[in-house]
């Protein structure tokens, strides 16, 4: 069976070094690349060193195009700007582009859209397959119980930027599409105070390692029903992230979300 060539972009930061740990689970795969940006500290070093394993003879570099025009595959948990280039890059090279990476911008989640038109993109805020069931879940649920309230809670570790988390946010949505609604014509932050009639409420914590928990909690009158992930370990992120590079390999351009590498879209 041939293999699979994977670039992976962030090759040096904590899920970028689960990745490729998580790859040696997997047949038909094979590290093709390691990013990193410019001025990054583990430029020139083994990928695979740096991952805890032995030598993979991949170093860490800077220079995208080179290795995507050779690859099948991207896996990116970088940056808001760096995903947007690399779509680009990957829709001229008509390859897969897994994105993990979160906080876009509307202007940058349009670009990644343009690009889907010759990119097989899977984007997602959590690649976690667990999570991936959650959403559809929360989906059902609030459009089965329409008139609970719906507070979205989630905890990361202290240095975790974005807030609420992409995965939040993804709860959200899924929540707003169950109901038919935007979900920026009824999303709340704790500052917003008294929640308005169909509002979806989010809080955010942060402290320590926590890798990811979340809850979304439907309040009615006189009950309550509570979906929760709690995320152990980055490797569900990485194990995910391989999954639908996988998937994605040979299928048409668009871009595409995990509920259609778990088929939960049809």
């Amino acid at each position: 069976m041939s293999q699979i060539r994977i670039v992976i972009a962030g090759a040096g930061g904590r899920m970028g070094r689960a990745i490729v740990r998580a790859m040696r689970d997997f047949e038909g795969v094979r590290l093709a690349g390691a990013l990193e940006a410019k001025h990054h500290p583990d430029l020139g070093q083994d990928a695979g060193l740096l991952a805890g394993l032995s030598a993979a003879q991949v170093s860490l570099t800077e220079e995208p195009l080179p290795l995507i025009a050779q690859a099948d595959a991207v896996i990116d948990f970088s940056s808001p700007n760096v995903s947007v280039e690399l779509a680009a890059l990957a829709a001229q090279a008509r390859i897969v582009h897994v994105i993990g990476t979160t906080g876009f911008t509307a202007d940058q989640d349009a670009k990644i859209r343009a690009a889907g038109r010759h990119a097989i993109i899977v984007k997602s805020g959590n690649m976690s397959l667990g999570i991936t069931l959650l959403a559809a879940l929360v989906k059902r649920a609030a459009q089965t119980l329409p008139d609970f309230d719906i507070e979205i809670v989630e905890m990361h570790h202290r240095l975790k930027v974005d807030a609420p988390s992409g995965t939040a946010l993804l709860l959200g949505q899924a929540a707003a599409e169950g109901r038919g609604i935007a979900l920026g014509d009824k999303m709340a932050k704790p500052h917003d105070g008294l929640r308005g009639d169909g509002a979806i409420g989010f809080a955010s914590l942060r402290g320590g390692t926590v890798v990811g928990e979340h809850e979304v909690i439907l309040a009615g009158s006189g009950e309550r029903v509570v979906l929760s992930h709690i995320a152990e370990d980055r490797a569900i992120f990485a194990r995910g992230a391989i999954s639908a590079a996988l998937w994605g390999h040979g299928r048409k351009p668009g871009l595409y979300t995990m509920a259609d590498v778990l088929g939960l879209t049809s």
